[in-house]
């Protein structure tokens, strides 16, 4: 898992459009980059609106937001259609970037255990660099406390991680 105060890992991923995006390409901007599990079902669909919700808030402090899960291209375009999601969504279909971030993780719902996407959010400034990890998030309130912390950040009152 990346730490606090070192690089981002970087990436290169197909977005909802088709077209690649690489966190390279957003330098100069800070970037929310939220792991999902799976697009359209309850807590991914509660935390993808509760962004689009606060969106004036994420423009006003110039963040980029970045939704990335293990769907294909496909399925983000539907779940993006579905709830008029205006940011940016990545295919990781092959997990690879969730494995370089350590939220590919081993999970286990009714006794069955399998390999999942642990629902984290990084926060990346301007320079590439993680200024924030939150862990193990529950999507009622996430969005609010991720503009929080880029609120705090942009007065350099970095959050403890």
């Amino acid at each position: 898992m990346p730490t606090v105060g070192k690089a981002a890992p970087a990436f290169t991923l197909d977005t909802d459009t088709g077209e690649s995006l690489s966190l390279k390409d957003l330098k100069g901007k800070t970037v929310v980059l939220f792991f999902y599990p799976k697009d359209d079902t309850s807590g991914c669909t509660m935390e993808a609106c509760e962004f689009l919700d606060l969106m004036p808030r994420f423009r006003k402090g110039s963040a980029v937001i970045l939704g990335i899960s293990p769907d294909s291209v496909r399925s983000h375009q539907k779940f993006k259609a579905k709830y008029d999601l205006p940011y940016t969504l990545l295919a990781d279909t092959e997990h690879a970037i969730a494995e370089k971030y350590g939220v590919w993780k081993e999970k286990s719902m009714y006794g069955r255990k399998y390999m999942g996407v642990e629902r984290t959010t990084f926060l990346i400034d301007a320079k590439g660099v993680v200024r924030h990890i939150f862990e193990k998030v529950k999507p009622a309130g996430h969005a609010e406390e991720v503009a929080e912390a880029i609120a705090a950040a942009k007065q350099d009152v970095l959050p403890a991680s």
